[in-house]
């Protein structure tokens, strides 16, 4: 019996290391709250201002077409932005504002205080 717990945990702590949620690297900014919505897609900007739709590299301006092939006009959209902190607000804004003009709710990630 303790070989098989053995072996599952062995299982699981090689399974475990095999998965990455967010490959970019990104120093998120400090927060303290917490939401539980579940967002369906993450929008990513790094410190050298290029967008990624998850781990797909995108131009700004072809940023919105992406979303809407991906996402289409489903109620109560949520999209995870993952901005550096060191990215200018401005370039956090252009976004925003694509989320508003689709009717998207964005969820903005940050780091536990």
């Amino acid at each position: 019996m303790t070989d098989v717990v053995f072996n599952l945990l062995i299982f699981f702590m090689l399974t475990s290391t095999l998965v990455h949620p967010n490959a970019l690297k990104l120093l998120l900014p400090k927060g303290s709250n917490i939401t539980s919505a579940k967002p369906l897609t993450t929008v990513s900007v790094t410190s050298d201002l290029k967008y990624y739709v998850e781990e797909q590299q995108v131009s700004i301006d072809d940023l919105e077409g992406i979303l809407k092939k991906k996402l289409g006009d489903k109620p109560d959209t949520y999209i995870s932005l993952h901005a550096d902190k060191s990215v200018p607000f401005e370039n956090v804004v252009k976004v925003l504002n694509i989320a508003q003009s689709n009717n998207y709710k964005l969820i903005i990630a940050t780091s536990p205080k």
